[in-house]
């Protein structure tokens, strides 16, 4: 396995992906949650558990985006979250639905409506908690290794998060405040492994200093190559058994852990070292 020899390659597949994601947004943008557009909350208490799809039976006459969840200690009541501005007619409409479908005698529901408020300032802090995790990095890495990994390990980490922004545009996946926490639990996953591989190209440096930087990005890649896999593995069928069989919150947060587990990996070993090579070229 020529990693020297194939970078091109890799550059162009993600490049691809990058460049269609980027066009995707321009053209048709993003597909924001509710928590960035606002929308209407339905809190209903049905008094016994009914399935998700249950209710969306219901819900999908006036929605069929919302998200539906359990809530309350005995799982007896739903939260409908809508990006649409509901009248109080259709609020109503809604949970008399309800109320007929399953014999509920009380009335008890609670509405709420939102404007994207939280959008903006989850926006902010994200931008800040991100920029201060890159400084933060750049500076641990330049210290530990050198300036050049630093800055491979960087252009590695803003490659895992374009292209995870770019498959949620590409596939208008909802975007919302999980994304946000996935995104920076990325960054963090992500450095990782590529620390791990520029590690042992550091030590493959020291024992065989005449031998060319390409084949020792190589040799590094292969003997690391079993770690990365099992550890990233490992990792990504817990989060998609997560995705499986998790609430649709959980669910909310697996996806883009799902995309940027794979990113991650494939930009460790495909991306970080072969830029780290361009720049000692």
């Amino acid at each position: 396995m020529d990693i020297i020899k194939n970078r091109k390659i890799y550059y162009s597949v993600s490049l691809m992906i990058i460049i269609v994601g980027l066009i995707m947004w321009m053209v048709n943008g993003l597909n924001y949650g509710i928590d960035f557009t606002g929308g209407t909350s339905i809190q209903i208490k049905i008094g016994q558990l009914i399935t998700v799809d249950e209710a969306r039976e219901i819900v999908n006459e006036y929605d069929n985006e919302a998200s539906i969840l359990h809530i309350g200690s005995n799982k007896d009541e739903i939260m409908i979250r809508s990006k649409k501005d509901f009248t109080s007619q259709e609020i109503n409409e809604i949970v008399e639905k309800f109320q007929e479908k399953y014999n509920i005698t009380e009335k008890e529901f609670q509405s709420e409506k939102f404007g994207p408020f939280m959008g903006k300032e989850i926006r902010k802090k994200a931008l800040l908690s991100s920029l201060i995790e890159v400084v933060a990095m750049l500076i641990y890495i330049s210290w530990r290794f050198e300036f050049k990994f630093a800055i491979a390990a960087i252009m590695a980490l803003i490659h895992d998060v374009l292209i995870t922004f770019s498959i949620y545009a590409i596939f208008k996946i909802p975007i919302n405040s999980a994304f946000i926490a996935a995104i920076l639990t990325i960054l963090g996953y992500s450095i990782n492994d590529t620390i791990v591989i520029f590690d042992r190209i550091r030590e493959e440096n020291r024992l065989n200093p005449k031998t060319d930087a390409g084949d020792i990005i190589n040799i590094s890649i292969k003997k690391s190559l079993t770690r990365t896999i099992n550890t990233s593995l490992t990792t990504l069928v817990a989060v998609v058994l997560l995705y499986i069989i998790g609430v649709e919150d959980v669910k909310i947060l697996a996806l883009p852990l799902i995309f940027g587990i794979i990113s991650g990996t494939y930009s460790s070993l495909f991306i970080a070292s072969p830029l780290w090579y361009e720049m000692t070229k």
